[in-house]
């Protein structure tokens, strides 16, 4: 995967933080699943680690067919799935090991027919699975106020409201939006120029639409619940997201879950006792110089990791954003 600035640095197919999460999860061995598989760089590092077998699941058939010329290579060793990491309990159990690696990858980033990029002209697409609302169909249909939502809520885009309004405006008056360069064309257009060292004016715009249409925190949610009931006691969980608002949704769930419950003070209720799901291993950890210098997209990458416990598998409440939130103890 890839951060999100999308650069045009040439790193193609480097899986980010490899090294340092096979250190964080040595000594390595059994049954793992790699939720994002992608060009299976992780999937390798585990098997060459010690790995005895790897679930692959990828949601884009890119990702298979691309596979499917190299698979063979490693004798029965990668079971690929055809399918999203929120449904991974129901293709394996008992697992030693999941990782996920967020975001969108550098093959679907360098390929311009799949609209991901604004450095490249490609038509408004960014479906990871190749099916369902595209950007395009967002763009053009959404009303101004649920653009300029998305861009604020999934892009933390300080301009939401002036790009939305531009976005709806042309739309109408000049054409439907079909092509990636006409989008980020506009966004350059409206705000002010990029200086030296910061990203381009597109970059949260391109992230926030993406999030949308691939359901990619609906996704991260679902996927961390699945790899609590999906991993055996002692099996470990390494996350690495490329912006803030994933790395959020990881930390608030892994403190949720590897806590004890119970305090509370005067002011708060109190929490249920229960047993914590997972250990954390690890506080987030970022690339090293050598590998920012043989990969810079992997500057905004952040790994954590955790163990899980033999505590039984919670139903955790979400939030008004969907997001984990503590049970409090009722009754008693």
């Amino acid at each position: 995967m890839t951060s999100p600035d999308q650069t045009t640095d040439k790193a193609p197919h480097v899986p980010v933080l490899l090294r340092p999460l096979l250190r964080q999860c040595a000594p390595i061995s059994g049954r793992w699943l790699d939720g994002t598989f992608g060009a299976g760089g992780y999937t390798k590092g585990l098997i060459a680690e010690g790995a005895d077998l790897v679930y692959g699941v990828d949601r884009d058939p890119l990702a298979h067919e691309m596979a499917s010329k190299w698979i063979g290579d490693y004798d029965g060793k990668i079971e690929l799935v055809l399918g999203t990491f929120g449904q991974m309990d129901e293709y394996a159990q008992d697992l030693d090991g999941v990782v996920l690696d967020l975001g969108v990858s550098s093959m679907q980033l360098d390929l311009a027919e799949r609209g991901f990029s604004f450095m490249k002209d490609g038509p408004l697409d960014m479906r990871m699975s190749q099916d369902g609302q595209s950007a395009a169909d967002f763009v053009n249909t959404a009303d101004e106020a649920e653009i300029a939502s998305v861009l604020f809520h999934y892009g933390e885009e300080k301009q939401s409201r002036k790009i939305a309004k531009a976005i709806v405006m042309d739309r109408v008056e000049k054409a439907p939006f079909t092509t990636t360069l006409q989008l980020a064309g506009l966004i350059e257009r409206i705000l002010p120029r990029k200086k030296p060292g910061q990203s381009h004016p597109a970059t949260r715009t391109f992230q926030a639409i993406r999030i949308a249409i691939n359901d990619e925190f609906g996704q991260l949610i679902e996927g961390l619940e699945a790899a609590e009931r999906a991993l055996a006691p002692g099996g470990q969980l390494a996350v690495v997201t490329f912006h803030s608002l994933e790395d959020r949704v990881v930390k608030r769930f892994l403190q949720e879950r590897s806590s004890t419950g119970g305090g509370g003070s005067r002011y708060a209720p109190v929490m249920a006792e229960k047993t914590p799901a997972f250990e954390k291993l690890s506080k987030a950890i970022g690339p090293d110089a050598d590998e920012l210098e043989l990969n810079p997209r992997a500057r905004s990458a952040r790994l954590r990791v955790a163990r899980r416990t033999s505590a039984p598998a919670a139903q955790v409440e979400r939030d008004g954003l969907g997001l984990p939130k503590p049970v409090l103890a009722r009754g008693s």
